[in-house]
């Protein structure tokens, strides 16, 4: 009988060890498991979320290297479809428009860019609002340029010897020559554009380095026409002006105060993130959320249709 209950005990024992072992295990996997998701729900200022989105071939378009060492890119002559029937009012009517070639700069200016300007020409560097106690979080050196007035970003792109974009000129170097809503296609996709209304998922919580997401490229190669910061283009605004537009090469209406801004910015919902998408802006103001590209016209002996 001893030796029966010794060989019953033993049994128990190795069996109770078995089933303490594998709770234990279940448990390591569980944490384990808890750690991985915590980590991957983490989002940083400094990276952007990655898209398996495979990477496209732009070397069809021409390029080039501007007075002040910025690249730009060359939008072919042609038609596209500006404006959309299914946006708001002043997007309409949804026609075609035909432009002649024309340059544009492949990435917003940084702030780094727009300071050597503003040290070159002895001008103040824009002022911000003050913003969550905290500027340093908006003025990096690397991060899109923001916060100057309508007649600043002329002045930089003058000293550069380049102009804003009319309207026209900018929509078609997002959009195509066809009707996507965003400068990837018709679907808003995270990790593609800085642009969430302040949240996170595209890896940065506000501005982030022009030229950031290889993935949200036109179809020109142009980086950030969705989102990062909204553009001062050429244009002044009327809110009817495309029911009087010209086929070919439209500017704006008559010069006013009230200006063109395009792109949406990262503060921005998908809807007021769309290609088409027009806003009104004095040309005095100055905001955070603004920034701007340039563009110049294709000179004598430039083919539209050159590779690099």
């Amino acid at each position: 009988m001893g030796n029966r209950g010794v060989l019953i005990g033993s049994i128990v024992f190795v069996f109770g060890s078995f089933i303490l072992m594998v709770s234990l295990l279940l448990y390591e996997s569980y944490k384990a498991n808890k750690m991985k998701a915590l980590a991957s729900s983490i989002k940083t200022e400094a990276r952007p979320a990655q898209s398996s989105a495979p990477a496209l071939d732009y070397s069809m378009y021409k390029t080039k290297i501007s007075d002040e060492g910025r690249e730009m890119v060359q939008v072919p002559e042609g038609p596209f479809i500006m404006g959309s029937k299914d946006g708001d009012p002043d997007e309409t009517p949804e026609r075609q428009t035909y432009l002649k070639a024309f340059y544009i700069d492949t990435k917003e200016v940084s702030q780094e860019e727009y300071a050597r300007f503003a040290k070159m020409t002895k001008r103040a560097l824009p002022k911000i609002e003050v913003f969550e106690d905290d500027q340093s979080k908006l003025l990096r050196p690397e991060f899109a340029a923001m916060s100057m007035t309508w007649d600043e970003a002329v002045a930089y792109c003058k000293w550069a010897g380049k102009r804003l974009p009319t309207e026209a000129e900018w929509e078609k170097a997002g959009r195509g020559e066809g009707k996507r809503k965003y400068a990837w296609g018709d679907t808003f996709m995270s990790g593609r554009a800085n642009a969430n209304v302040d949240g996170s998922e595209d890896g940065f919580r506000y501005l982030a380095p022009p030229g950031s997401f290889e993935t949200g490229r036109s179809p020109y190669g142009i980086y950030d026409m969705t989102g990062n910061v909204a553009e001062w283009v050429a244009d002044s605004y009327d809110e009817h002006y495309y029911q009087k537009a010209p086929y070919r090469d439209p500017k704006g209406p008559e010069p006013g105060e009230l200006k063109v801004v395009r792109g949406g910015s990262w503060r921005e919902t998908q809807h007021n993130a769309r290609l088409s998408k027009r806003f009104a802006a004095k040309l005095w103001r100055t905001d955070i959320t603004i920034g701007f590209r340039c563009a110049s016209d294709v000179e004598v002996g430039d083919s539209p249709t050159a590779s690099k």
